[in-house]
């Protein structure tokens, strides 16, 4: 693992259910400084209290002139995703405020640019691991019809900003997350709890790549090492392929609950997910260590202690 220590961070975005747990854990070894809307002022509390700098601001309408330009490395998870067919504010935000950002941090030694598997074209196999040469045309989403666009237009701003400006970039493809903090698999659980089905794509089994917060932590320094002019483009996916039912099966076994699936296919919550090929990061980064059964386990107790786990 190659970890930051005693580094200089910006980090955008660390407020998200992805960015907030890493923002914890980098702010013991390095001075992070932190740019959010921060609309949750209970999170915000919690990164002021170990000793992150929180800069209140919107990713679409920045304000540079108070923030420092001396930063070693900018982390950038910031992502617009709200519903409705707002394109141009989703632009504005996902494409126009990263290369703004990127700009701002010029003089830094790297960016890490959290982009999705969203923006690839869904394969005919759904368990077709995808290499980051495989086809771009993300399709729509009933939860966010704006998404995929959007981050493919802000991985293309990414790279123009790369190359202008000679910031090494990493733009890095997020499969699906899962940890203490949120991600799909937790919402799916809480479905569980509640008694909801789990909705899915009809017809296809949806096959991902998840990874644990832990191992996204212990790939940021890699990945940052890795970071190049043009920029470097890895996928970043947990190593093990797993089905949605496979793993939601696996956390109703383990917490006793009672788990139904519906298919649907414009439900929103149906999720349409990908394989990725791992290679690129893995040179980068090396591998992930938390196999997902252990990953779901621990996800579990750390999020509901009052559930005795079986086995």
């Amino acid at each position: 693992m190659n970890a930051l220590k005693n580094e200089k961070i910006l980090f955008a975005g660390l407020t998200g259910q992805i960015g907030f747990p890493l923002a914890l854990r980098l702010a013991k070894d390095n001075e992070v400084w932190g740019i959010a809307r921060f609309r949750d002022e209970g999170k915000k509390k919690q990164l002021e209290n170990v000793g992150v700098k929180t800069c209140p601001m919107d990713l679409g309408r920045p304000e540079y002139a108070t923030l420092p330009g001396d930063f070693s490395y900018l982390i950038h998870f910031a992502v617009y995703q709200e519903g409705g067919l707002d394109f141009d504010e989703a632009l504005r935000v996902n494409a126009e405020g990263t290369g703004l950002l990127m700009a701002h941090c010029r003089k830094a030694k790297a960016a890490l640019v959290m982009s999705s598997c969203a923006v690839y074209a869904l394969p005919e196999d759904p368990g077709h691991p995808l290499k980051e040469s495989d086809p771009l045309h993300g399709p729509q989403s009933a939860h966010c019809p704006t998404y995929a666009v959007s981050k493919t237009a802000e991985e293309a701003a990414a790279r123009a900003s790369a190359r202008q400006v000679g910031l090494p970039t990493t733009i890095a493809r997020m499969n699906v997350y899962y940890g203490e903090y949120g991600g799909l698999p937790p919402w799916q659980f809480e479905w569980m709890l509640a008694g909801m089905p789990v909705p899915v794509q009809p017809g296809r089994a949806s096959v991902c790549s998840p990874i644990y917060e832990e191992d996204i932590y212990n790939h940021v320094g890699g990945l940052l090492a890795g970071a190049s002019v043009p920029a470097t483009i890895v996928n970043w996916g947990g190593d093990e392929a797993v089905d949605v039912r496979t793993y939601c099966a696996y956390m109703a076994e383990i917490t006793g609950q009672k788990i139904q699936f519906q298919e649907a296919a414009d439900d929103p919550l149906a999720a349409r997910t990908v394989v990725v090929d791992n290679t690129r990061r893995r040179e980068l980064a090396g591998d992930c260590m938390i196999k997902w059964r252990d990953g779901m386990r621990r996800m579990l107790a750390a999020r509901h202690p009052e559930i005795k786990l079986k086995g």
